[in-house]
């Protein structure tokens, strides 16, 4: 990881005071961050290694994910119910008219921080914290505010710093 110091306890003051850092880092190497997919792959190869995600499941208690039709016809399978069944009991519309869980923590997340419906889950929930996709610079903004969340993607960020200066 970043360091010894990170923790989710601290990860939310770490990430808010990193932020203005990592926004105008942004700024001044957009060129060199938009060629450096090979080594924010590696970064984030490096930042899952010092990271256990069933230790963590910071994501599956604070963070609603967009589900798609084809995530909810996923856990409809998984759970064994028809497609109404699974928006009716555990999905809403948020303000962007996207279907979301209805209260986080996800309903779907144990007691032991393993995903009741893992095989199934929803895509953004697969690819999250997204640190590991082409054109990275793309979605650099989204790993600022991903960074309060997940320590993968304040390590990424704190580490491409100092590979790239």
């Amino acid at each position: 990881m970043a360091g010894k110091d990170l923790s989710l306890t601290n990860l939310p003051t770490l990430a808010k005071k990193s932020e203005p850092a990592f926004r105008q880092f942004f700024r001044k190497n957009k060129k060199k961050i938009e060629n450096a997919d090979e080594l924010v792959f590696y970064l984030h190869k490096q930042a899952f290694k010092e990271t256990d995600c069933l230790q963590c499941a910071n994501c599956c208690r604070t963070l609603g994910p967009r589900i798609t039709d084809r995530d909810i016809d996923q856990i409809a399978k998984a759970l064994r119910i028809r497609p109404s069944k699974v928006i009716e009991n555990y999905l809403r519309m948020d303000e962007d008219n996207d279907y979301v869980f209805q209260s986080m923590p996800c309903p779907f997340l144990m007691n032991d921080n393993y995903c009741s419906i893992y095989e199934n889950r929803p895509k953004a929930c697969r690819e999250y914290p997204h640190t590991d996709r082409r054109r990275f610079y793309q979605i650099y903004g989204l790993t600022v505010k991903n960074a309060y969340t997940c320590p993968v993607a304040y390590s990424v960020l704190k580490n491409l710093q100092k590979e790239l200066k």
